[in-house]
């Protein structure tokens, strides 16, 4: 791919994965990264050079994916706990150099976080945009505890948001046509005076007072032809929404906490979820157990299915089923119909769905099909005793997801040739990944738990030469306690009992196993 980087007026160039809204997941032919290198993961940014060098950066989740994937003139970074993917960029970029960066790909704090940046209004990878003309449905209020009027009363005003996860929250709305996501496509302008939603979608079912409802494409217009000054979390706005603002202030989105801490109806709601995701999973546990040879495509599929029997309207991410040593993969998805489960293979399956609520599910667990070695076992054994360490930590006054990780972290360190290379969890909503909370090695990382805040604990250990094992529940802080939504059992015949003390045994009996 050549590119003009004297008439662009550029020295290097960024090239991200997101879309406008700086979404986690967005589809690879809108993905600018993936037409360059050929990385399909969900993050990870890449930089090319004006001499044609280009650089892929990843975290530990990815390292192995992106070394099958990449394309032969890439190089790849490998990044390493700790390391801050933007730092490594700025490395590479020579004092005085010009970085070229798109502007509706990246956030405002992004671009400020560069020197000499020049921002371009097209990408010149690729400019495609998905223009979303879906329906919209709406969420009732008995699902999710509070209308719109409700949860914008609190928020200070003129406030604007593109953040997907922000408008769906507050409108209460959703789009199940589509796997991976259940967000609407669209931005919102909130003043005292009246509401403005743009998008393209098919709103005829969203009925909200004082809501005008705009097309899409009109939004950096209206928004250049405000005269007052707009609060708006640069940090989530990209570049070019952020410019049209004639007075942006940027204060950090009371709309991000808000939707963290989940009601007692999106509680009860989730509760209702993860029992239908523990019946899909228990069904392809069997389906592998009683398969002579199936292929990780043909298990992917059934579990699909599954889902959808339960009630599922659409999966929340794309299902991770991965045999033997693609299960040392965090985040292998390629579910091969090459690579066949038989006597003697282990699986991991990292799944889960969108029901009527939509909020998305996540768990993951690991089979045997025939008799595990002691290697297995000894493997599964350790990561169950991380988890179960998270799962029992001591509370404390402002106990944080920094602080959760570090307990666990402790006991991933203790097996060779295995290596825990990733967070011990993440925030779970709208979006199968939010925060706050989180649980990793992060600074963000060490916001205070709070009554309502939804998240994942799934630690893993990984070695590339043999297979990995990753046990995640989903869970719900309440009455200083964590709590699990998800009463999936764990495998009896891939625990070594031995390894584990005697308080362990009292914790374990708080989950079934199989």
């Amino acid at each position: 791919m050549m590119l003009d980087f004297d008439r662009l007026g550029i020295d290097f160039l960024l090239v991200n994965s997101t879309n406008e809204f700086l979404a986690e997941y967005s589809a690879l032919d809108e993905n600018a990264r993936y037409v360059l290198t050929g990385f399909s993961g969900s993050t990870g940014d890449a930089l090319v050079s004006k001499s044609g060098e280009v650089y892929l950066f990843v975290d530990g989740r990815y390292h192995t994916q992106a070394e099958l994937e990449i394309k032969e003139n890439v190089h790849l970074i490998k990044l390493q706990t700790g390391q801050k993917q933007d730092d490594e960029i700025r490395k590479i970029i020579p004092e005085g150099a010009v970085l070229g960066i798109v502007a509706d790909k990246n956030s405002q704090t992004r671009v400020e976080s560069f020197k000499n940046v020049k921002l371009l209004n097209l990408d010149p990878i690729n400019f495609y945009t998905q223009i979303n003309t879906n329906k919209i449905e709406v969420i009732p209020v008995s699902l999710c505890g509070k209308s719109f009027e409700e949860k914008i009363s609190d928020i200070k005003r003129p406030f604007f948001t593109s953040n997907l996860e922000e408008v769906s929250y507050l409108l209460n709305s959703r789009d199940f046509s589509k796997n991976y996501s259940s967000k609407i496509q669209g931005k919102l302008l909130l003043t005292d005076y009246e509401n403005v939603l743009f998008t393209d979608m098919d709103t005829s079912d969203l009925k909200v007072d004082n809501l005008e409802i705009l097309p899409l494409q009109s939004c950096g217009e209206i928004l250049s032809q405000i005269d007052y000054p707009v609060y708006v979390d640069k940090s989530q706005v990209n570049a070019a929404d952020y410019s049209n603002l004639r007075y942006p202030e940027n204060i950090s989105s009371p709309v991000k906490r808000m939707k963290s801490i989940k009601t007692k109806e999106e509680i009860e709601s989730y509760k209702k979820a993860f029992q239908q995701t523990d019946k899909a999973l228990l069904s392809v546990r069997e389906y592998i157990e009683k398969s002579e040879s199936v292929s990780e495509y043909e298990i992917a599929e059934y579990l699909e299915q599954s889902f959808l029997n339960t009630g599922a309207k659409s999966l929340s991410f794309k299902s991770i089923v991965a045999k033997d040593k693609n299960s040392a993969l965090a985040h292998y998805s390629k579910c091969s119909k090459e690579e066949i489960v038989c006597d003697g293979s282990l699986v991991l399956i990292d799944c889960g769905a969108y029901y009527e609520n939509g909020l998305a599910t996540d768990i993951t667990r690991v089979f045997f099909k025939g008799t595990p070695t002691i290697e297995h076992k000894k493997v599964y054994t350790n990561v169950l005793k991380m988890f179960l360490a998270a799962f029992n930590a001591k509370i404390t006054e402002n106990i944080s997801g920094y602080d959760i990780d570090a307990i666990s972290r402790k006991l991933g360190n203790n097996l060779e040739g295995y290596t825990f290379g990733h967070g011990l969890g993440h925030g779970l909503g709208i979006n199968v990944h939010e925060a706050p909370p989180n649980l990793s090695t992060a600074e963000f990382a060490k916001v205070p738990l709070v009554d309502g805040m939804c998240f994942t604990i799934e630690p893993g250990l990984y070695n590339p030469l043999t297979f990995g094992v990753r046990l995640e529940n989903s869970c719900y802080f309440l009455d200083g306690k964590i709590h699990s939504f998800s009463s999936m059992p764990y495998e009896s015949k891939l625990i070594d009992f031995d390894l584990l003390t005697e308080d362990e045994k009292i914790m374990l009996k708080e989950f079934e196993v199989l």
